[in-house]
């Protein structure tokens, strides 16, 4: 996927979660922050930040924030993003031959990103968004997230019924080591990750290449759970 009007800019604060105040050019301006997660060790004062200014001159906020540069890692931090590039990889072939490629589809008491064909069989695809990264080594999530447990029972539950069932964590960065999930910060998040494994789920990572006004899926990473 690709961003058109980036702009380059300096975190200065961030005093919710739907708003960060962006040095650019000179100027503090009010930037709409299109992650609701935490992002405490990306967000720091100082930070290169890139911004997509809107062609839209009656929104509140002028500018989107995208991508936070942490180190030598320039990391996609739209939440959006994920779910644009998944899209993209499972239509250029990415799980292989797939047919009646579908967003948000319902199934139980669960929405699922994707669902699919393959194989004869029905599938239901969930993607999460990673961007909590640590020496190379990523984690998910990055706060508690009761809904993703219950998406992950979810998956679980249509593998008994007889579906396939996958799980994509897109990492918003590109040469990281491996992936765990991040037990210390939602214990129930990694118990049901891997009773999904045990019961069938087919759990996947991939990292992404990334510049400041573009980002694709690139190569598998190790999950470790």
């Amino acid at each position: 996927m690709r961003y058109e009007n980036m702009v380059p800019g300096i975190f200065r604060s961030r005093p919710n979660r739907f708003i960060a105040y962006i040095e650019i050019d000179g100027t503090e301006e009010v930037c709409h922050v299109k992650n609701t997660g935490r992002c405490r060790e990306l967000l720091t004062p100082g930070t290169v930040v890139w911004c997509q200014k809107s062609s839209n001159p009656n929104r509140k906020t002028q500018y989107d924030l995208i991508a936070v540069r942490k180190g030598d890692r320039l990391i996609n931090m739209d939440s959006q993003a994920p779910n644009i590039v998944a899209g993209q990889w499972l239509r250029d072939g990415g799980l292989g031959y797939i047919e009646d490629l579908q967003a948000e589809t319902v199934h139980g008491d669960s929405r699922f990103d994707f669902s699919f064909t393959k194989d004869g069989r029905r599938c239901f695809l969930e993607v999460k968004g990673v961007t909590l990264e640590n020496d190379g080594v990523c984690a998910f999530p990055d706060a508690p997230t009761e809904r993703g447990a219950k998406h992950l029972r979810g998956l679980t539950a249509a593998v008994r019924e007889g579906y396939g069932a996958y799980v994509l964590f897109v990492i918003q960065m590109p040469d990281v080591k491996y992936l765990h999930p991040n037990d210390s910060t939602d214990p129930a998040f990694g118990t049901a990750l891997r009773e999904a494994v045990v019961n069938g789920v087919t759990v996947l990572a991939m990292d992404c290449a990334v510049a400041e006004n573009e980002m694709h899926i690139r190569m598998p990473v190790l999950v470790k759970l």
